[in-house]
C-alpha cells in the first residue's frame, strides 16, 4: 500500500530533481487514454502543491484535449536506479498556450524566460495528493544522455513553420476532441 500526501516535500523534491523521465497520464470520458514520457528537464515545481512542465511541439497533444474536458491529470515519476521509488502526482491540470499572459509568466518565473525551440505550452497542475510506492518492480536502466532531435528538428524548422504545423496537426486529438490550440493562419506545411 502506497503512502499519501497532500503536498510535495524536500524528499519528493529531491526524488524528482534524481530522475530523468517522467509520465503523464490522461483521459477523457470516453476514448483513449493518453500515457507520454516526458524529460525533466522541462519540469518545475511551483510550490508544494503546484508543478508545472514546459510542453514542446509533437505529433499531437491528446493532453491538451483531455486537459479541457477533465482537467484530471496524473505524472508518474520511477527510479530505474538502485533506490526504488514510484512517486505519482495527481491533480487538475490545464494550459497555459504559447504567447498568452499566463504562459510568459510561468515562463519569466520557473523557466528563467528561456523556451526551448518548439515550445507550445506550459502545462499547469493543481495537485489534489501524492502517492509514493516502493517501485520494487521497476526494472534498472542506466542514463546515458538525453535525446536532442526534438528540439533540433524545431530550431531547423522555425517557428513561422512550427506554428503552422501546430495548427494542422495538435488543434484536434486523435478521438476528435478540441486541444484548445489558439487559431493561426492555416498553411500547409510539407
Amino acid at each position: 500500500m502506497g503512502k499519501q500526501f497532500e503536498g510535495l516535500g524536500r524528499k519528493h523534491a529531491a526524488f524528482i530533481n534524481d530522475q530523468h523521465i517522467f509520465f503523464t497520464a490522461s483521459a477523457a470520458a470516453t476514448g483513449r487514454a493518453n500515457v507520454s514520457p516526458r524529460s525533466t528537464d522541462a519540469f518545475r515545481i511551483l510550490n508544494p502543491t503546484t508543478v508545472a512542465y514546459l510542453d514542446e511541439t509533437g505529433s499531437g497533444n491528446e493532453t491538451a484535449a483531455h486537459l479541457r474536458l477533465t482537467g484530471r491529470l496524473t505524472l508518474m515519476f520511477c527510479s530505474f536506479g538502485a533506490d526504488p521509488m514510484i512517486l505519482r502526482l495527481y491533480g487538475k491540470g490545464r494550459s497555459l498556450w504559447k504567447d498568452s499572459p499566463e504562459y510568459r509568466s510561468v515562463l519569466n518565473s520557473a523557466y528563467d524566460n528561456k523556451p526551448p525551440p518548439g515550445a507550445r505550452q506550459i502545462v499547469c497542475i493543481a495537485l489534489d495528493s501524492l502517492q509514493v510506492s516502493c517501485g520494487n518492480g521497476v526494472p534498472m536502466f542506466e542514463f546515458t544522455r538525453v535525446r536532442t532531435t526534438l528540439r533540433e528538428r524545431a530550431a531547423a524548422k522555425g517557428e513561422a513553420w512550427l506554428a503552422t504545423y501546430r495548427s494542422n496537426n495538435n488543434a484536434v486529438s486523435i478521438d476528435g476532441f478540441e486541444t484548445g490550440l489558439p487559431a493561426v493562419e492555416h498553411t500547409k506545411v510539407a
